[in-house]
């Protein structure tokens, strides 16, 4: 199954706005009032030329300290090669400007697997006249080396070395290191697990590098060790309870297809009729 990075990456900036701000643009992060911070409704734009549809993966609405005019930021992330990423930002910046009429601070995420000098603008002259420079901020994930944010107490750090530059034979260490940051966090059990969640999506081990990473767990010792295994154990089984229930979710659907009757699936799996019109209902 294909990955939803879009997705992924919006819940993840979504729940961590100003933690991910913070990390990659602090001398921005010093600017914005986030006490003002809401989330506005997709955008969705149609480039009547190539005639594709594209939709803006954020945005958000604040203030600026001291200031009582509302900003705008966009923010994209890009999960692949696209060389005219810069042009399709120009044209997203435009359209948002076009309806809000308020300062836009447009942000790109490079976050595919590659390393590139992604430019961060776009340009538009003669030879007798300089018409456009549109600059964006940018951060490259897979430049920023994770060894360095290992000591960071930033949640969106932890979800994000999973995307940085590491080496294949880096991936164990890799692992423990998200695991160790994870459990100095005070954050509650909801976003540990959308944590984990990110971070497995991008980073899955084989059965040898599993077992490895078992072995350097319990190798950690103390209460550091003991609390990284609970964590691993804990999401484990709430995962396969997850995994179970929507086994059994796929399966009243399938019944219910064949021409079974709420009454008879109910019979069958043992559950309340109460329960299975819940499912029935919540795929319809």
């Amino acid at each position: 199954m294909a990955i939803d990075h879009d997705r992924l990456f919006k819940e993840l900036l979504t729940t961590f706005f100003e933690e991910f701000i913070l990390l990659f643009f602090p001398h921005v992060h010093e600017h914005i009032d986030f006490r003002h911070l809401s989330f506005l409704s997709e955008e969705l734009f149609t480039d009547v030329t190539a005639g594709e549809k594209y939709r803006v993966d954020l945005l958000i609405q604040t203030k600026l300290k001291g200031e009582a005019g509302i900003i705008i930021i966009h923010v994209e992330n890009q999960s692949y090669m696209q060389s005219s990423f810069p042009e399709r930002m120009f044209i997203y910046f435009s359209r948002l400007f076009e309806k809000y009429r308020t300062n836009i601070l447009p942000i790109a995420i490079f976050s595919y697997d590659f390393i590139r000098d992604e430019p961060s603008s776009f340009t538009l002259q003669f030879p007798f006249l300089h018409v456009l420079q549109f600059q964006f901020l940018a951060v490259e994930l897979r430049k920023q080396n994770w060894r360095h944010y290992i000591r960071s107490e930033n949640p969106i750090a932890t979800a994000l070395l999973s995307k940085m530059g590491y080496n294949e034979n880096e991936r164990v260490e890799l692992k423990k290191q998200f695991f160790r940051m994870l459990i100095r966090q005070n954050i509650d059990e909801a976003k540990r697990r959308l944590l984990i969640g990110f971070f497995e999506t991008y980073v899955k081990l084989t059965e040898q590098e599993e077992e490895q990473f078992q072995n350097e767990v319990k190798k950690m010792g103390g209460k550091e060790g003991e609390q990284v295994m609970e964590l691993i154990i804990s999401y484990e089984q709430k995962g396969k309870i997850a995994g179970a229930k929507e086994k059994e979710r796929e399966m009243i659907q399938k019944m219910v297809e064949k021409g079974m009757s709420i009454t008879q699936i109910a019979h069958l799996l043992d559950r309340s009729e109460e329960e299975v019109r819940k499912v029935v209902e919540m795929k319809s």
